[in-house]
């Protein structure tokens, strides 16, 4: 049986009720301003699409390259949980919360953050915050993801997180890295300091959403449980796929439904419901690194 007819075969058994819908690389919004170059998904900055406004509680997806000794500086938020994942390089983060100090991830909540492959910095801009994202590497660039959700609620207090993630780790499996505030909607001033999230060792977000990262070598396939058990919204969620350019172009993934992704590449999966299994097969001749945001 070919590969294609495999895979639409998994469709007909397990996802048949999916849609699925490719978002190509080229079609994205980009901008090269020197020392930043960056492709929006949604509409972003100058980009404006209004059929790419959002997708679920996803808001921004931008994929960024900062050039070194340069970088965003302080700029406020707010209403929005933002959170950047490292693909090459390093970047600190510095906010209106922080004071000089310390750079490591996992350190004093009182530090600034010097991020780096397999970190994940989280902020919730709340009632507002200032920060700003600088790569102060001498001479290598940093490539990362800019990811904004919608929270579901405004004025919360700001505060931020971090995760970090080994490539041996995203090599097992989809690596859960972000699930709701297990407290929800409702929860109180406590919960909130506390900061429980729903799927324990992840960082809690102010959302019905969950974002996972997986490293698939070539040949081999991944798989992703949508809702994982822990979302308010079990129906009709919202999966985006997306295909960091990582690996000069040589990685690729197939969706259950054949759909080939190349590097840059992302899709929209709707109509699918919690338990669903979303398998991921990496057919490149590079490991493809593999994000999931899974929202309502």
């Amino acid at each position: 049986m070919s590969a294609l007819k495999t895979a639409k075969s998994f469709m007909s058994q397990s996802l048949q009720h999916a849609k699925i819908v490719a978002r190509r690389s080229n079609e994205r919004g980009h901008a090269d301003h020197g020392w930043l170059n960056t492709y929006h998904t949604f509409s972003f900055a100058n980009y404006y699409d209004s059929k790419f406004e959002n997708f679920g509680a996803l808001r921004v997806l931008n994929e960024d390259r900062v050039a070194p000794k340069t970088g965003f500086p302080s700029h406020t938020h707010r209403n929005a949980e933002i959170f950047s994942y490292i693909i090459r390089g390093e970047l600190t983060h510095r906010d209106s919360m922080m004071a000089r100090g310390s750079s490591d991830v996992g350190q004093s909540k009182d530090s600034f953050y010097r991020i780096k492959r397999g970190d994940v910095q989280f902020t919730t801009g709340g009632s507002g915050i200032a920060h700003s994202e600088q790569n102060e590497h001498d001479s290598q660039p940093v490539h990362f993801l800019q990811i904004w959700a919608l929270p579901w609620k405004n004025g919360l207090t700001p505060r931020y997180h971090d995760l970090s993630v080994s490539d041996e780790e995203k090599r097992a499996g989809f690596v859960r890295i972000i699930s709701p505030l297990q407290a929800g909607k409702a929860a109180t001033v406590d919960q909130e300091k506390a900061a429980i999230p729903a799927i324990a060792g992840t960082i809690p977000v102010h959302a019905d959403l969950l974002m996972g990262a997986s490293l698939i070598a070539s040949g081999k396939s991944a798989a992703w449980e949508v809702g994982a058990g822990v979302v308010t919204g079990t129906i009709d969620r919202n999966v985006y796929v997306h295909l960091p350019m990582a690996n000069a172009g040589k990685a690729k993934v197939r969706l259950p439904d054949g759909t080939v992704l190349g590097e840059g590449d992302g899709a929209f999966i709707t109509k699918v419901n919690e338990g669903d299994m979303l398998q991921i097969a990496s057919v490149g001749i590079a490991e493809a690194e593999v994000v999931i945001l899974d929202s309502t």
